[in-house]
Parts: structure tokens; sequence; C-alpha cells
């Protein structure tokens, strides 16, 4: 059964490199301070699309005017 054997040998596998450093987690106060602005500013857009929106999420829950006025005023 040599039929099934390569005849070709496989190049050896190339050696394993180390992985990078991990990056800092470090973050400095002007970088915080950004980054709280911006969370601001999401937030203010936010509130102002809510204020918006006049009903809940079930409807409307006043009653509706079902009478209608006349040109008589009664």
């Amino acid at each position: 059964m040599s039929f099934l054997t390569p005849k070709i040998s496989m190049p050896p596998l190339p050696p394993v490199q180390p992985l990078p450093e991990a990056p800092s987690t470090e973050v400095s106060q002007e970088e915080k301070d950004r980054i709280a602005a911006d969370q601001r500013k999401i937030e203010r857009k936010r509130k102002g699309r809510k204020s918006t929106i006049l009903t809940s999420p079930l409807g409307v829950e006043e009653e509706a005017e079902t009478e209608n006025k006349t040109l008589l005023g009664s």
C-alpha cells in the first residue's frame, strides 16, 4: 500500500511569534473629561427626543371628546 503515502514531505512549520503587548488601560484626565462631555451630549439629545413624545407606550390615556359643537353654540 505504498501508493497512499505522500512522495513529498511537508516543509517545517514557521516558528510561533510571541503576542504583542496589550495596550495601556490608563486614561488621562483630559481623555476622561472628553468622554464625560460626549456622554452628557448624548444624554441631552436623548432626553430632548423623549420630551417630544406625548403618549405612553400604551397610547393616549385621556378620554376622547365625542361631542361635536354646533353652529348655534349648544
